[in-house]
C-alpha cells in the first residue's frame, strides 16, 4: 500500500532532535512518506543554537514547487520559517490552496532561548491553518498576553482561534505540575488534554514532533480532536522511551521509533 506523503516546511537541526530531522523521523515512525522544504540551516546541538542561516525566499519557492509538482501531498506542517519573506512564500502557497491539512507550529524561540522567528511571520500563516500548535511562550508572544497557567492557555487558544485557525492547541509541557495539560479549542469547544508529566531531560523537539504527528493523523483521515489526541499519546511514548538515554549534554532528543534504551 502506497504511504501518504507529508510535507514539512522548516529549518534543519544539525543535532537531529528538532526541525526537519525530527519531522521526518515522526513521519517514518507513523508510516508516512516524508518530503521537506528547508527554510534555514542551523548549527545546534542539545545545549543550544550556535548559528542560524536563513535561506533565500527563492530557494524556498523552488523547493516547494519541486515537491508539489511531483508528489500528491496529503498534509503539510510548518515549523521554523525564519524570516517574514519566507513566511510570505509559504502563506501565498497556502492561500492558493496548495498546502492541504496545514498544521502550523509557530516556532519562535528554541528551548535554549535562541530566537528562531518573528511573530509577524507566524501571523501570516495562521489564517490558513487547520491546526496551530503554539506552546505557552509562543501563544503569549502572538497574543500579547501572559500565558502561565491553564486559565491563560484557554484564553490564548480562544483568541488565536478567532484569528483564523480552525483549531488551536496551546501546549503546556513547559509549565510546572504533575500533569502535562494541553488546551484544544475549535468549533466553539474547549477541551483539556491531560497526560502524566515525564521526568526526563530528553525533551528537545517535542513541539516539532507533536505537530508532525498531528499532520500524519490528519492525512490518515482523523478528525482534528482525534488527531491531536493520538499525537499527544505518541509524544508521551517518545518521551518515556528516551527517559534513560544519555545523548548529548543538554536537552536530548526523543525516542521517535520506540527503540529500547
Amino acid at each position: 500500500m502506497t504511504p501518504h506523503t507529508i510535507l514539512t516546511i522548516a529549518g534543519s537541526d544539525s543535532g537531529g532532535g528538532a526541525g526537519i530531522q525530527a519531522d521526518l523521523k515522526v513521519f517514518a515512525a507513523l508510516g508516512a512518506y516524508g518530503t521537506s522544504v528547508l527554510t534555514a540551516v542551523t548549527a545546534q546541538n542539545t545545549r543550544g543554537v550556535d548559528a542560524v542561516l536563513p535561506l533565500p525566499p527563492r530557494t524556498v519557492t523552488e523547493q516547494l514547487d519541486s515537491v508539489l509538482a511531483d508528489f500528491t501531498v496529503a498534509a503539510v506542517k510548518t515549523g521554523m520559517l525564519g524570516t517574514p519573506a519566507v513566511a510570505d512564500v509559504v502563506a501565498e502557497a497556502a492561500r492558493a490552496g496548495r498546502l492541504p491539512q496545514l498544521v502550523v507550529d509557530p516556532v519562535l524561540v528554541a528551548t535554549s532561548g535562541h530566537r528562531l522567528g518573528v511573530v509577524g511571520a507566524v501571523e501570516r500563516l495562521l489564517p490558513y491553518a487547520r491546526v496551530a500548535t503554539p506552546n505557552c511562550a509562543e501563544a503569549a508572544a502572538i497574543t500579547g498576553r501572559p500565558v502561565d497557567d491553564v486559565a491563560g492557555m484557554v484564553v490564548a487558544a480562544e483568541a488565536l482561534a478567532a484569528g483564523g485557525p480552525e483549531y488551536v492547541v496551546v501546549t503546556g509541557g513547559d509549565l510546572d505540575g504533575g500533569e502535562a495539560v494541553d488546551v484544544l479549542h475549535g468549533d466553539g469547544v474547549t477541551t483539556l488534554l491531560r497526560a502524566p508529566r515525564v521526568t526526563t531531560r530528553h525533551t528537545h523537539g517535542t513541539g516539532c514532533s507533536f505537530s508532525a504527528a498531528i499532520a500524519v493523523r490528519l492525512a490518515l483521515g482523523d478528525p482534528v480532536p482525534a488527531a491531536v489526541g493520538a499525537a499527544k499519546e505518541y509524544v508521551l511514548r517518545a518521551l518515556t522511551g528516551a527517559r534513560g538515554w544519555e545523548l548529548g549534554a543538554g536537552r536530548g532528543p526523543l525516542n521517535h521509533f520506540g527503540w529500547s534504551a
